[in-house]
């Protein structure tokens, strides 16, 4: 037995040495740096979380890109704000770069936007533990954007930033998008990359995203006739709310076993008069119980893993909302989103990579996660076009909700993982 002790001790101690061997001496300095800096990288952390950067917080987005965009120039980088047209009522997005011809060309995404806009009680930075702090966003992204920030200061500490092509592009309305017209740039941008690695909130340490869904809109607007509530089924038929929940049921009945298919009716009105404002989010609606509500609107998400499953569940909500309850009707519109990010065999060679680097740190292996566990990301916008992963962001519960928080412990491994990924991928 104690022959079997020492010669499993002997067997770990060789797998130790050599999985330390594989490191380089500047991968060991800069895994060094980023422990030395994560003090300050954490008090950064809570100075951005501390601002509140909801969609239609315009202000507050703003705030946030100036707070990053200083940090980047103190790194070489040159910024820009990049301006969208008042029509959209989005801030715009920070784009930080840096031009060399060494290694692969990198596309960095992270975005400024919470989904936590002003109306709702701010919830500040708190430390609860030694293992978890919780606030607005902390890992979802602003726990990312910083994760971007102090994986590049450990490289440039040791002057690895020289000559590579970099480009950090920070968008302002990721949670709420502005649309088409507000991808324009990011896009053209992303196209004269080689790899796109987006930050989004990573699913532990042995997990990385190379396929999520896509996000589409929709709108279902109802009208009836109005009149005594004595008189519903009969000569008023059914009203806008009971033909609104016939719909909803059988969207659910429809649609709702459909691997990586969801779709949710995120806000809903109805009544005798109905007001709803795109660019608060809010809606007001006035009626009696003793009248029959002659209006009613409902706006949801669709999400879908390839274009064809999105198209695919469209027609069936229509046919859905063709066959209208007695004096009713209902009528259904979409608008595109986000496009899916269908898991590829380019993105997978992205994995292998990180898997690596996990390896040779001691972290273990790292595997593709569920597509059906995300929702939709910035990254989407460029996966036809290069390869792409998301997910190395910071890793946190809760997140879109009050319960929001971020993982510190696994906080600076995550980070010193992604500056030896920049390292490799410049080289």
């Amino acid at each position: 037995m104690i022959k079997f002790y020492l010669s499993a001790l002997l067997v770990l101690g060789i797998h130790c040495a050599a999985r330390s061997q594989s490191l380089t001496a500047i991968e060991k300095k800069i895994i060094q740096t980023a422990r030395q800096n994560q003090p300050e990288t954490e008090k950064f952390l809570e100075k951005t979380v501390n601002i509140n950067s909801g969609t239609l917080n315009l202000e507050g987005v703003r705030e946030n890109g100036k707070l990053l965009a200083a940090e980047f120039e103190k790194l070489g980088f040159k910024t820009e704000w990049i301006t969208l047209p008042d029509s959209l009522n989005r801030a715009g997005h920070l784009v930080a770069t840096r031009q060399g011809k060494r290694g692969k060309k990198l596309f960095l995404i992270g975005h400024l936007d919470t989904v936590f806009e002003k109306s709702v009680p701010f919830e500040p930075f708190t430390r609860v533990n030694d293992s978890t702090a919780t606030g607005q966003g902390a890992n979802d992204i602003k726990g990312g954007n910083v994760l971007i920030l102090a994986a590049l200061k450990a490289l440039h500490a040791h002057g690895l930033l020289d000559d590579v092509s970099i480009t950090a592009y920070f968008t302002g309305d990721e949670e709420s998008s502005g649309g088409s017209e507000s991808r324009r740039d990011f896009i053209e941008r992303a196209r004269q990359c080689d790899i796109a690695l987006a930050f989004e909130g990573a699913q532990g340490l042995n997990t990385v995203t190379t396929g999520r869904r896509g996000f589409s809109s929709w709108t279902l607007k109802v009208v009836s006739r109005t009149g005594h509530s004595s008189q519903i089924f009969s000569g008023l038929g059914y009203g806008a709310i009971f033909e609104t929940a016939r719909i909803l049921n059988e969207f659910r009945r429809a649609l709702g076993q459909e691997q990586y298919l969801t779709l949710n009716p995120g806000l809903i009105i109805g009544g005798s008069d109905i007001r709803y404002d795109d660019k608060t989010a809010k809606g007001e609606t006035t009626g009696k119980t003793n009248i029959v509500a002659p209006l009613a609107l409902v706006q949801g998400d669709l999400r879908f893993i390839s274009e064809k499953q999105k198209e695919s569940a469209r027609a069936r909500m229509r046919e859905i909302v063709e066959k209208s309850l007695p004096i009713t009707k209902a009528t259904i519109t979409f608008e595109d989103g986000i496009p899916a990010m269908e898991p590829a065999e380019k993105n997978e060679k992205l994995r292998e990579m990180v898997d690596q680097v996990s390896r040779d740190m001691g972290l273990g292996p790292v595997k593709s996660g569920d597509p059906g566990a995300r929702g939709a990301g910035d990254v989407s916008f460029v996966a036809q076009y290069l390869p792409c992963l998301d997910g190395l962001g910071a890793s946190g519960r809760g997140a879109h909700s009050i319960e929001e928080d971020i993982n510190l412990k696994q906080y600076p491994l995550l980070i010193q993982r992604a500056a030896l990924l920049l390292y490799r991928l410049t080289r």
